[in-house]
């Protein structure tokens, strides 16, 4: 048999659709965020009562570790840092422009 001959269709009278300006526009993906967390800005007495009593445990004491355990804001971790070496209940390890590294004090 012979190759069939495909048939063209027959041309009309609209022009053929280019991919021009009528399409939708492409949504962008808003991405995700993280929740924003509440963070205390002072104490209260419960949370003060367990920085006293708990943070002087701690293996490794930094003011983000502070931040995130107790609820509490980064600028008050730092100042419960200083509060915590004037009592002697953490000693320091080593300090950076950007983070300080408390370690707790054992007494020898």
């Amino acid at each position: 048999m012979a190759p069939k001959k495909e048939k063209a269709p027959p041309p009309s009278s609209k022009p053929a659709k280019s991919g021009g300006g009528k399409q939708k526009k492409k949504k962008w993906s808003k991405g995700k965020q993280k929740e924003k967390v509440n963070n205390m800005v002072m104490f209260d007495q419960a949370s003060y009562d367990k920085l006293l009593v708990e943070v002087p445990k701690y293996k490794l004491i930094t003011p983000s570790i502070l931040s995130d355990r107790l609820r509490i804001n980064g600028s008050l971790a730092r100042r419960a840092i200083k509060d915590l070496m004037a009592k002697d209940c953490i000693r320091m390890i080593s300090t950076h422009a950007s983070q300080q590294i408390y370690t707790r004090a054992t007494h020898t």
